[in-house]
């Protein structure tokens, strides 16, 4: 379950949401919405949290976010052309919230839900776009390789004798991972649940800055790659994928042939990533030793 909001930081998340939406006042619901469970998300430093409040997402940022890097990727993608592909924030700066969490607010989109169809053609295209603009400002490194420094510290101080097998191979894909092969701008941890339109407009466009930067953006292509591989994403949705990216001209793979000697080591990662997520996460069980078995897998 999401976590509720305390009255301190209720009231803070309706001041600051009044700044933006005029409609919000002293009784204006503050919604939590789950931003964390999901085999699928990233071992944040600590878990971030997002509210809804009228017509504005309230996002607390994790604690252990460098307010610099935040703040150079907030810049970052305002850029001229680059902000078409990303949902912007209404104020393009960070806030102290409650507990010296960093706090940003952005417009209330509407994302993938259950009934939808996955728009996996329209993520390949979105992400090959972004990997071929220039790179004109000054954003940090993507944030795949902290989240797989993360897992492994995890592993090593909570998994246990029982997964040191698992920080054995996380440690071997750092060492491997740690020079790109290219360098572009990337999201740094996609997935279709970073994808988000404002409600009159149904193009898609990148949400969660967070670990957006500079790197090799087989990074971005990483967990569909893995979780293909693994035997938990569909054949089709792969493909369309894939194709979808290469033929919008993305830098990532190859523009014909085999992609996985680009994609091997970050899709490796990813599905490391989840799998300590999973095994972190309540009710996950079946999740964790799926993705555990894909891991037995990569070290054989």
């Amino acid at each position: 379950m999401a976590p509720v909001p305390g009255p301190e930081l209720e009231q803070w998340v309706r001041e600051f949401a009044a700044t933006q939406d005029p409609r919000v006042g002293g009784n204006t619901p503050v919604v939590p919405l789950v931003t964390r469970g999901l085999p699928t998300r990233p071992v944040a430093p600590e878990h971030s949290q997002v509210y809804l409040c009228a017509g504005v997402i309230v996002k607390l940022h994790g604690h252990g976010t460098d307010p610099g890097r935040l703040a150079r990727r907030l810049h970052a993608i305002g850029a001229p052309d680059l902000d078409r592909l990303w949902i912007q924030p209404l104020v393009p700066a960070a806030r102290v919230a409650p507990g010296d969490r960093l706090a940003t607010i952005w417009p209330r989109v509407t994302v993938l839900a259950t009934v939808d169809v996955p728009p996996w053609a329209d993520a390949g295209r979105l992400l090959a776009r972004l990997h071929q603009m220039p790179i004109t400002d000054d954003p940090p490194r993507l944030g795949g390789h902290s989240r797989l420094a993360r897992a492994i510290a995890w592993l090593r101080a909570s998994g246990g004798t029982e997964l040191a097998w698992l920080a054995d191979l996380g440690d071997d894909l750092a060492d491997r991972l740690q020079d790109p092969v290219r360098t572009t701008l990337a999201h740094g941890d996609f997935h279709l649940g970073q994808l988000g339109h404002t409600p009159l407009r149904r193009s898609w466009k990148l949400l969660d800055v967070d670990d957006f930067g500079v790197g090799d953006p087989a990074w971005d292509l990483a967990r569909p790659a893995g979780f293909w591989a693994a035997g938990f994403l569909a054949d089709d949705a792969w493909h369309t994928f894939l194709a979808a990216y290469r033929d919008t001209g993305g830098p990532a793979v190859p523009a014909d042939g085999d992609p996985w000697p680009a994609l091997d080591l970050p899709a490796r990662a990813a599905v490391l990533v989840a799998a300590v997520q999973a095994v972190r996460t309540p009710h996950s069980e079946d999740t964790a030793t799926g993705l555990l078995a894909a891991c037995r897998r990569m070290q054989a």
